[in-house]
């Protein structure tokens, strides 16, 4: 068998570089003879940075810059192209991985980082600037951001807000006479298709995974909304409903209002940039990997992505996750997937199942029955 491995980081325990040698070593166990080729992707989210630097080449560069929260400083890395291309992950910066979320991290949550990366990464004299979004402990719209280009957040006394996504409650004018204006072209690398409020939108579709409680939604939204009323009055802007706005806690709104970005799939930018099609045409099966799978996953996250790509020259795909979050056949048949397993036993905790991530995924892969096998 000719095995094409397209594995996604397996979040919190298993990078897509990591989870590649895993399967590659183990398939290599029971198929001795077998054509194995190891294609890491990502789809915007965690290991976007390192999987495109690691197909374009170029130089990555480290930059100390603001955290999650205004009170934490972290060196984030980023690069730079053959192409001079900027490649960014929002991670980097304001990841969820930063910090222990809580109620508290997520009402102070900022994106000042990312503001920060991106003037670190304009003073390279780029062409053009990829951000992957995914993974990201912020919630506040991109606002911090927009602070860091100089934008001025004011509340109804005229009085700069203090930082945090919380503090949008109170913002009443914005004012942006000190502006810099980002002239770079920026691509957002996301699949996410939620907007930026309502019932599918950044508060109560991610904040909770950010440490929000119930009680805190409604003010988090309410917050969000405030900002985008200020934002539509003051700049004639309104991207909030556009879909994809609401990613990164309302980070690809910010990105949409203040730096002119557009939206690109990030999974088929990665697909194209990897080569994935010339490669998938001489496989007999896709492998490919998810820390968690639900109904999410649909709206076109990575294993959605290789799926669909797979399907058009009817190339089976077995998917290896760590969780699955909903019917799993349903979710099977809606992706068109030849196989979804779950490596971890439903009564392992989800901090015994990252531990044991490596042996669970090599002894999943090890016992299925690959066809033809």
């Amino acid at each position: 068998m000719n095995f094409l491995l397209a594995p996604n980081a397996m979040k919190g325990s298993l990078s897509s570089r990591k989870t590649a040698a895993i399967l590659a070593k183990t398939l290599r166990r029971r198929f001795r003879e077998a054509e194995i080729i190891s294609l890491p992707v990502a789809d915007g989210g965690n290991g976007t940075l390192d999987c495109l630097m690691n197909a374009l080449g170029g130089t990555m560069y480290e930059q100390e810059v603001t955290g999650p929260i205004m009170s934490t400083k972290v060196n984030a890395r980023f690069g730079i192209t053959k192409d001079n291309i900027a490649i960014i992950e929002s991670a980097e910066a304001v990841g969820l991985h930063l910090l222990s979320p809580s109620p508290e991290t997520i009402a102070q949550s900022t994106s000042f980082g990312i503001g920060e990366l991106l003037l670190a990464a304009q003073q390279h004299s780029v062409k053009e600037i990829w951000i992957g979004l995914g993974g990201t402990a912020t919630n506040d719209g991109g606002a911090g951001m927009a602070r860091c280009f100089g934008t001025s957040l004011m509340d109804e006394q005229g009085e700069e807000l203090r930082n945090g996504s919380i503090a949008l409650l109170q913002i009443n004018d914005i004012i942006i006479d000190t502006f810099r204006q980002f002239q770079i072209p920026i691509k957002i690398l996301s699949d996410v298709q939620n907007p930026l409020l309502g019932e599918h939108g950044a508060t109560y579709t991610f904040a909770r995974q950010k440490g929000a409680t119930e009680e805190q939604h409604p003010y988090l939204e309410a917050a969000l909304k405030n900002f985008s009323d200020v934002v539509s009055r003051t700049l004639q802007k309104d991207y909030s409903s556009v879909p994809g706005s609401g990613a990164a806690g309302g980070l690809a709104y910010g990105l949409l209002t203040f730096c002119n970005a557009q939206i690109v799939s990030g999974i088929d930018t990665v697909l194209d940039t990897i080569g994935f099609d010339e490669q998938l045409q001489q496989c007999d099966c896709v492998i490919t990997t998810e820390g968690k799978i639900d109904g999410q996953t649909l709206f076109g996250k990575g294993i959605a992505g290789i799926a669909k790509r797979a399907r058009t020259l009817n190339k089976p795909v077995h998917a290896f996750v760590g969780r699955i979050d909903g019917d799993a056949e349903s979710l099977r048949t809606s992706l068109g997937l030849a196989s979804l397993t779950q490596i971890s036993p439903d009564e392992l905790t989800t901090e015994q199942a990252i531990r044991d991530a490596s042996w669970l995924l090599a002894d999943a892969v090890f016992n299925y029955k690959f066809k033809n096998s």
